[in-house]
C-alpha cells in the first residue's frame, strides 16, 4: 500500500501528490519525489516502474523478497536492499526494506516490519539545507535510521549476555544457560547477516569511484561505514564471549558430574569396607575364634563403625563428601 508520496524543491516540502501526478513533477528541475510503500503488491510496483523507469531486475528482487543486503547500480540509479531488525518486547523481529534512488526520486518499499520511517521524514524536513542535496541525502538518512536499529538490537544482545553471565556459576541452571546461549548465538547470527554484507556495499558509496548520485554525500556514507564497523567489532566481541560462556558452562556441567561421581565413589568405598567385614565374619566356619565369643558381635560392629567413620572423615577432609 502507498504510505505517502511527497514532492520537494530545494529542500522544502511542497506537499502531498498522487501517483498520477508524478510525471508532472519529475520533469521539473530541482524537484524530487519521495514515495513510501509498505507491503506493496505487483500492480502498484509495476505502475511505479513505468513512471520512474525502474530496472526490471530490481523490481523482480522486490517482488520476490528475502534478498541479501546489497546496494547495486543500474545506470545512474541505485537500488538497495537492507534488512530491518526491530526490537519487540525484548525479542528481535526481522523485515526488509528496498530503496530505489534516482536523480529526482526516491522510493522505499518496506516489508514485514511494524516500524515505519516517519522519524526519517521528520528529520530530513527539519534540515532543509541538507535535504536540498536530494535523494542521496534521503538514502543516507534511511540507512542511518536502520543502522540505529542495529545498535538497539546489539544493546539487547549485550544485556541478555550479561544476565546469563551473572548466573553462569549458579548450580542447577546449566541446561537453561546453554539453551539461552544458543538462542543468543542465533540472534547474533541474524544481526550478522544484516550487517556484514551492508558494510561492503556502503563502502562503494565513498572514496574512489562512486556513483554520480552520491558524489556530494560521500562524507555521510563514510560515517555509516564507521558505524557498521563499530557494530561488527562489537558483534565479534559478543561472539567470542558467547563461545567462552558456552565452554565455561559445559565445564561447570563436567565439574558437577565429577563431584557427583566422587560422592558416589566415596560412599561406595565406605559400604565396601563394611560389606567386607560383614562377609568375613559371616562365613560361619566351626573353628572361627570369634564365633562363640560373648562380645564378638559388639566388637565387630564397633570395628566396622570405627573404620567407616575414619573413611568418612578422610573423604570429608578431601572434599569428596
Amino acid at each position: 500500500m502507498l504510505v505517502n508520496c511527497m514532492v520537494y524543491c530545494r529542500g522544502e516540502k511542497l506537499g502531498d501528490i498522487t501517483v498520477d501526478q508524478l510525471g508532472d513533477y519529475l520533469r521539473l528541475p530541482d524537484h524530487f519525489v519521495w514515495i513510501a510503500l509498505r507491503d506493496t503488491h505487483t500492480a502498484e510496483l509495476k505502475q511505479l516502474q513505468q513512471l520512474l523507469n525502474l530496472h526490471e531486475l530490481a523490481v523482480e528482487d522486490v517482488l520476490n523478497g528475502h534478498q541479501s543486503p546489497k546496494i547495486e547500480e543500474y545506470g545512474a540509479d541505485l537500488f538497495a536492499v537492507l534488512h530491518l531488525i526491530d526490537v519487540v518486547n525484548g525479542e528481535l523481529s526481522t523485515g526488509e526494506v528496498n530503496i530505489f534512488a534516482g536523480a529526482n526520486y526516491l522510493v522505499s518499499v518496506r516489508h514485514r516490519s511494524r516500524q515505519g520511517f516517519s522519524n526519517v521524514r521528520a528529520r530530513c524536513e527539519s534540515e532543509p539545507h541538507l535535504l536540498a542535496q536530494g535523494p542521496a541525502y534521503v538514502l543516507y538518512v534511511l540507512i542511518d535510521s536502520i543502522i540505529d536499529r542495529y545498535f538497539q538490537a546489539l544493546f539487547v544482545l549485550e544485556y541478555n549476555l550479561e544476565k546469563i553471565e551473572e548466573r553462569i556459576f549458579t548450580a542447577g541452571v546449566e541446561r537453561d544457560n546453554v539453551e539461552q546461549l544458543y538462542q543468543l548465538k542465533r540472534k547474533l547470527t541474524l544481526l550478522k547477516h544484516a550487517v556484514s554484507p551492508l558494510m561492503e556495499s556502503v563502502a562503494k558509496l565513498y572514496g574512489g569511484r562512486v556513483p554520480a548520485l552520491c558524489s556530494t554525500t560521500q562524507d555521510y556514507f563514510r560515517e555509516l561505514s564507521a558505524h557498521l564497523s563499530r557494530i561488527n567489532a562489537s558483534m565479534d566481541s559478543i561472539q567470542d564471549t558467547v563461545n567462552t560462556a558456552i565452554q565455561v558452562n559445559l565445564s561447570m556441567v563436567t565439574i558437577h558430574q565429577t563431584d557427583v561421581s566422587k560422592r558416589l565413589a566415596a560412599w561406595a568405598a565406605i559400604f565396601a569396607v563394611a560389606t567386607a567385614f560383614a562377609g568375613i565374619w559371616g562365613m560361619n566356619f566351626n573353628n572361627m575364634p570369634e564365633l562363640e565369643w560373648r562380645y564378638g558381635y559388639a566388637t565387630a560392629l564397633a570395628i566396622i563403625s570405627g573404620v567407616c567413620s575414619y573413611l568418612f572423615y578422610r573423604f570429608k577432609k578431601a572434599k569428596w563428601l
